[in-house]
């Protein structure tokens, strides 16, 4: 198997990762207004195009901040796959609405549709750990949210003013409930992996 390479457009999205204002700026310059025509011939408006593009550079941003994406194929497909896709699947929703589907917008190759999939299957992944996150309990919800951004279980214990034994403890316990509420959910069938 071959190594890809790191496509010059990674820059779009270390742009991203830095709240570089400049990066963000030439983004929706050049690539949203193709995603807004897109959705406006497709039953939307700039409001609904506006949501699609947010909620699709959160999911780029998160999944390079957690997974390190590089890109290896031209930004411009990718973000509007993406977009396409994610606006699809909100017409599919609402299924009231005539979907005019012109594949000829985008010249789609293996790999952005490989890194589109990976980045979908991200979002899901992140969007259920976060439901199911608000289900657990306060102390649950602390104890783990310190032990993300805390160096040692002792520094969580510190915080909490608890022992560490107890704070490794309830750790333990509530990733338990956790993943129990993730595993029992109905779209943890659903996402593909």
């Amino acid at each position: 198997m071959t190594e890809k390479n790191t496509h010059p457009d990674q820059m779009y999205i270390d742009g991203l990762l830095q709240n570089n204002s400049n990066v963000i700026q030439s983004i929706y310059v050049k690539f949203v207004p193709k995603v807004k025509n897109y959705i406006r011939t497709n039953s939307g408006n700039d409001d609904a195009a506006q949501d699609v593009v947010q909620e699709v550079l959160i999911a780029i941003y998160n999944q390079a901040k957690v997974k390190g994406l590089q890109l290896t194929c031209p930004f411009d497909a990718y973000f509007f796959l993406l977009c396409k896709r994610r606006w699809l699947n909100e017409l599919k929703k609402s299924s009231n609405k005539e979907v005019t589907i012109n594949d000829e917008t985008v010249s789609i190759d293996e790999n952005i549709q490989e890194m589109t999939f990976q980045t979908e299957v991200f979002d899901e992944k992140q969007s259920l750990f976060d439901e199911m996150f608000l289900k657990l309990g306060e102390k649950c919800q602390e104890v783990l949210k310190l032990s993300f951004v805390t160096k040692t279980m002792e520094e969580v214990a510190e915080k909490l003013n608890v022992t560490y034994g107890y704070v490794r403890k309830k750790k333990s316990i509530c990733t338990g409930q956790l993943t129990e509420l993730i595993q029992q959910s109905s779209r943890f069938k659903s996402i593909k992996l």
